[in-house]
């Protein structure tokens, strides 16, 4: 029993299903590169200041300079963020006292993120630096959970 008097074609390949099929194999395509291209241009180092380097400059760079090291090398040469806070924490637990370096070593942590995977490497430092100038019972009062008790280990490790 049929319900329509409308002859039913089970071709159904007009125009409009060859567009939908076209727009069903190019669309991802054109939505993941126009993604891949937007997170490129994302700084992710957390600097306003630093630089983007996208796709597009590295092939101009290495046009331009003949190889893509050039440009890479003169920045290798600037200190890394966490050397630079070592330094000036090392320096702060030299004229103020370890407590006062831990502090700002939580304050940086928390203020830039990618920093906390250097946060017990540069508290361990810390730690070995207090036995060397405070001697380890007095640099171990200054002990607290920053970075997973680590300054603590520091100052275990430099006392051994």
């Amino acid at each position: 029993m049929k319900h329509s008097t409308i002859p039913q074609t089970r071709s159904g390949r007009g125009p409009a299903r060859r567009i939908g099929r076209s727009l069903a194999l190019v669309l991802p395509v054109v939505l993941v590169l126009s993604g891949t291209l937007a997170v490129t241009r994302v700084n992710w180092s957390g600097s306003p200041s630093a630089s983007v380097l996208t796709a597009s400059d590295a092939s101009d760079a290495s046009v331009a300079s003949g190889s893509l090291t050039s440009g890479v090398s003169s920045r290798a040469h600037a200190r890394a963020p966490q050397e630079v806070l070592r330094d000036r924490l090392l320096t702060e637990l030299e004229e103020k006292n370890p407590g006062v370096a831990l502090t700002h070593l939580q304050q940086a942590v928390n203020g830039r993120p990618s920093l906390a995977r250097h946060c017990g490497s540069i508290a361990r430092s810390l730690g070995r630096a207090a036995v060397r100038i405070y001697g380890a019972s007095r640099a171990q009062s200054y002990a607290r959970p920053v970075c997973d008790t680590a300054f603590a280990s520091g100052v275990m490790a430099a006392h051994s």
